[in-house]
């Protein structure tokens, strides 16, 4: 079990020749189901197709409008899409109070103004 045998890489390449010459074939068996299998569908195939009279549907023309709204999901988005409009503008117009302390604790007070353009002055105090 210890002992490491060394095979040369010619001697692998002798052994995957080998392998490459000789492939396994299928079985007469597998073949011949193989060929019963392809006949049941070709004959599937080759059957005539059985068709009534058909009558050509016309075509449904959808304007610009319901073109949009079957892009944007029907009418079950288009409610969800008008509640939230309903919703934004109701908070935008009433101000409620309750947004007012919601703000405040966010934003810890008042607005203040900012600097943002950077400068020197905070470098050049002496002391």
């Amino acid at each position: 079990m210890t002992e490491r045998t060394e095979i040369t890489d010619e001697a692998l390449e002798a052994l995957f020749q080998v392998g490459r010459d000789t492939g396994p074939a299928p079985s007469a068996a597998l073949l011949a189901r193989v060929m019963d299998d392809a006949m049941a569908e070709a004959g599937v195939r080759a059957a005539p197709l059985v068709v009534g009279k058909q009558t050509p549907t016309p075509a449904t023309r959808r304007g610009v409008i319901g073109a949009m709204l079957s892009t944007l999901g029907g009418w079950p988005s288009m409610a969800g899409l008008a509640s939230a409009t309903v919703a934004g503008i109701w908070i935008g117009y009433a101000d409620p109070a309750a947004l007012d302390i919601v703000t405040t604790v966010m934003l810890g007070g008042g607005y203040e103004p900012v600097d943002l353009v950077p400068s020197l002055d905070t470098f050049l105090q002496e002391g």
